[in-house]
């Protein structure tokens, strides 16, 4: 379907490269930008006027850093993302992606990432034919997919920490695959299982394949705390390895230990880009992050699987094991020292009393029990069980929030119960809290950062920007009013601000308000 010709009469159009807004007319036809014009020029015969005074004209938002792999697969169409502004997001993030996959590797996935899944059903299949999958669902915005390093060394090789004969020749002709199909690049998530028992070697040899066909790396780093100087300096190696681009997601300074070192991650990232590496990063505005459970967890706990980990942590001495290592706080030794049980906040669990209760509470409601013990009866119960917590501090968020390299990554999950409220509100906080309340960052520099510089990153020609012959994903918004209210506990407030949204050039949100349509694409790269 064709869009209409629409003519965005008198807003302050911003064109996403970090230029100041200027006021003028948009025309929109077949999809495309067509003129940028003087406000009150005459407008285009049977055009549709959308009146723009007073409200900000910019491209689409384009989320680095998303987790709405199978969102489109839910029964009905879920605009938590276009509310947001967002037109584009780049999905399969932290070594986490749906495909490819083979009966045994699905089982596993179902097992450990199920909360992932948004209550559809995981398959087996290759990567085109999850792509031609999502695309037949109907989308309701862009998704571009990263193929997930945890999946390709599932089905190459099994939930084991040790690598079989064959195995990396077996995930890079899987990545190869994966490529060809569409991905527009690979993630790691190496503080997970089983991604983080690869070593060097395995995640070179999957970036030379990338830069075979001029791909994007997106890596949830080793360490994002203490360690995070090596963190970085692992990531630079194995996209130099491969003469990649980085994105390097949800930059942090993880853990009160760490407080302070957002400086740090910066410099390196500098260093790096001046040593010839084009690398950049994204970050969400909150102090508390969202993930799996057992990322609390040493690597060892979670070698083989949920069953194996289960086994584990139901042994007094293997338990006891764990509980050593956790207290070392290494980055083998999960993430169990750099928080605190009374700041781990349970989202999601097979047993919904836990559901909205800190390890803490629970730990004291069990007569005063080791909060650890507690960690662990409640993975026991569920492997796949989901947490926020709190890990960072406001000044560190705010100096990576200035650089010119940073990027917006929501880090969503599924809109689906207790979710951390970036998934609903990400974008709208970082404009209505950053930019027009504390002054962070000018109109301009955050409307970049959360368009064109991601867009450029992965490769998504014509989005991100709004000049004549680009797609027409726009976003209308009242800077006056744009800001999101959610909280831990009560996420799911709605958005505010967000006016109009186009999604190659089709209205999708109009007075703020979903149209129903299912306008969204797979964006192959």
């Amino acid at each position: 379907m064709t869009s209409e010709l629409l003519l965005l009469r008198g807003g302050t159009v911003f064109d996403g490269l970090g230029s100041p807004g200027v006021v003028a007319d948009v025309v929109v036809d077949d999809g495309l930008v067509r003129e940028i014009l003087p406000t009150g020029s005459e407008a285009p015969v049977h055009a549709r006027v959308v009146d723009c005074d007073g409200l900000y004209v910019a491209p689409g938002f384009v989320d680095a850093h998303s987790h709405s792999d199978m969102v489109p697969l839910m029964d009905e169409p879920q605009p938590f993302k276009l509310l947001q502004g967002v037109t584009t997001e780049v999905a399969g993030n932290c070594g986490f992606s749906f495909a490819p996959l083979t009966d045994e590797s699905a089982a596993v996935v179902r097992d450990m990432y199920a909360e992932l899944a948004a209550g559809a059903d995981v398959q087996a299949g290759s990567f085109a034919a999850f792509l031609d999958l999502v695309e037949a669902s109907g989308p309701t915005n862009h998704l571009a997919y990263l193929v997930g390093h945890h999946t390709l060394r599932l089905t190459a090789n099994g939930a084991g920490d040790e690598l079989r004969a064959g195995a990396i020749d077996e995930m890079r002709r899987l990545a190869a695959e994966a490529f060809e199909a569409g991905a527009v690049g690979f993630s790691t998530g190496l503080i997970y299982p089983p991604g983080c028992f690869a070593g060097l070697d395995e995640l070179t040899e999957l970036a030379r394949v990338a830069g075979a066909y001029g791909r994007t790396y997106a890596t949830h780093m080793r360490d994002e705390g203490r360690y995070v100087e090596d963190a970085v300096d692992e990531a630079v190696a194995i996209a130099r390895a491969g003469g990649i681009r980085l994105q390097i997601s949800h930059c942090k300074a993880a853990g009160t230990a760490a407080h302070g070192k957002g400086t740090v991650l910066l410099d390196r990232i500098e260093q790096a880009r001046l040593s010839g590496v084009d690398v950049m990063g994204d970050q969400y505005p909150y102090l508390a992050g969202g993930t799996v459970m057992l990322a609390l967890l040493p690597n060892e706990a979670v070698a083989g699987g949920a069953q194996a980990m289960v086994a584990r942590l139901a042994d007094p001495a293997g338990r006891a094991r764990l509980r050593a290592l956790a207290d070392q706080g290494r980055p083998a030794d999960g993430m169990w020292a750099s928080t605190e049980p009374a700041k781990i906040l349970i989202t999601s669990h097979r047993d919904s009393s836990h559901v909205g209760r800190t390890v803490a509470d629970l730990a004291q409601a069990a007569g005063d029990a080791d909060p650890f013990d507690t960690l662990c009866e409640l993975l026991i119960a569920d492997p796949g069980a989901m947490i926020v917590l709190e890990m960072m501090a406001e000044p560190d968020v705010r100096a990576i929030m200035s650089s010119p390299l940073v990027g917006i990554g929501s880090d969503n999950g599924p809109p689906l119960g207790l979710q951390h409220p970036r998934t609903y509100g990400c974008f709208p906080r970082l404009f209505g809290t950053y930019v027009r309340e504390q002054r962070v960052l000018t109109w301009e520099e955050a409307i970049r950062k959360a368009s064109s510089l991601i867009a450029r990153q992965f490769g998504l020609a014509g989005r991100g920007v709004l000049l004549p012959g680009a797609h027409a994903d726009v976003t209308v918004f009242d800077p006056a009013t744009i800001g999101h209210t959610g909280s831990y506990v009560q996420p799911d407030l709605p958005t505010e601000g967000i006016r109009t949204v186009l999604l190659d050039g089709r209205v999708v949100v109009e007075d703020g308000a979903f149209t129903g349509e299912r306008a969204g694409r797979v964006l192959r790269g």
